[in-house]
């Protein structure tokens, strides 16, 4: 095999481009009890409102299936842990969508690491194709899932995009890490607003992410009072895990904290128009959301504040 198609030449080349980690899975099949779990979710709806996880099942399942000619699958994280946020009392939004939108900045690296090897016979994902990416980072041994049901990093903690490559060329494949574990730790859990997380599922139907993101139509009452200042995802089963708090920031220039976002008050998020929605978010991962979805987010975000401070305001 040419020298420069080896897996340490692949990972060194990933280091200098920026990625946190890197390593490399035999393409094959899940194991069968992933793939009798992942059914058993999608069949007592843990997926939600989210159909496209019940779609190209097999695909997800299967990675010949989605490529048949690949024989190994490079995985790869990007922390983007965010050096900057927005002020503490105005409206938060989750730091994965502080900065550029991540499916292109993790694809436009995954491009260049397969020019940078002279590799032409390749398929490039950043969650946007059928792929168990958390189940694939774990058997290429970057990291390993914990009790939030996130893909935990050496060093980088679990505040990371995924990505892979799918090649042709088969390569030597790494081992899974020591689960690092959580032991009795179970922050994530029990601080978790809507009770969405326990060790074995996860209810998406139930998570401020899922509900101020995927989902369309009104928020439940019962999970709009659990907002608090944020109105665009959540990760408080993140910054609540002791492995987060010895992270470093990312030092990638496009996952910078937009520092228009950082300069937002509560009065200008109230009174968001289109064109002040469409300047913000600018090749940002908010737009899934769309104008509609997020001025949604805001108002049940304020009503939740507004009733927060009714119920604990005190008379003169």
């Amino acid at each position: 095999m040419n020298l420069q198609l080896s897996s340490e030449h692949i990972k060194a080349e990933a280091k200098r481009l920026g990625f946190s980690a890197c390593g490399i899975a035999q393409a094959q099949p899940v194991d069968s009890d992933v793939a009798l779990r992942f059914n058993t979710w999608l069949e007592q709806g843990g997926h939600a409102e989210m159909g496209y996880m019940a779609r190209n099942v097999e695909k997800r399942l299967n990675p010949l299936l989605l490529m048949p000619e690949v024989k190994s699958i490079v995985s790869v994280a990007l922390n983007y842990t965010p050096a900057r946020r927005i002020s503490p009392g105005e409206p938060q939004i989750a730091a994965y969508a502080l900065g550029h939108d991540y499916h292109d900045v993790v694809k436009n690296k995954l491009h260049a690491l397969a020019a940078a090897l002279g590799i032409t016979a390749y398929r490039a994902f950043c969650d946007t194709a059928p792929v168990l990416e958390r189940y694939w980072a774990v058997k290429a041994g970057i990291g390993w899932i914990g009790n939030n049901h996130q893909l935990y990093v050496k060093g980088a903690g679990s505040m990371c995009f995924l990505g892979e490559l799918f090649l042709t060329i088969p390569l030597a494949a790494d081992r899974p890490l020591p689960h690092a574990g959580c032991g009795s730790c179970r922050a994530c859990i029990d601080r978790c607003p809507a009770h969405a997380l326990d060790k074995d599922t996860f209810h998406a139907s139930r998570c401020l992410s899922y509900l101020t993101i995927e989902h369309r139509g009104d928020i439940p009452p019962e999970y709009a009072a659990l907002m608090g200042d944020t109105f665009y995802g959540c990760d408080l089963c993140q910054t609540v895990c002791p492995h987060n708090k010895r992270t470093e920031a990312t030092q990638e220039p496009l996952l910078q904290a937009n520092e228009q976002l950082l300069n937002m008050t509560r009065s200008q998020w109230l009174s968001l128009s289109i064109d002040d929605y469409r300047r913000l978010f600018k090749g940002s991962a908010v737009k899934r959301a769309k104008y509609e979805g997020l001025m949604r987010n805001i108002q049940a975000m304020q009503t939740c504040t507004n009733k927060h401070q009714h119920n604990h305001g005190t008379s003169e």
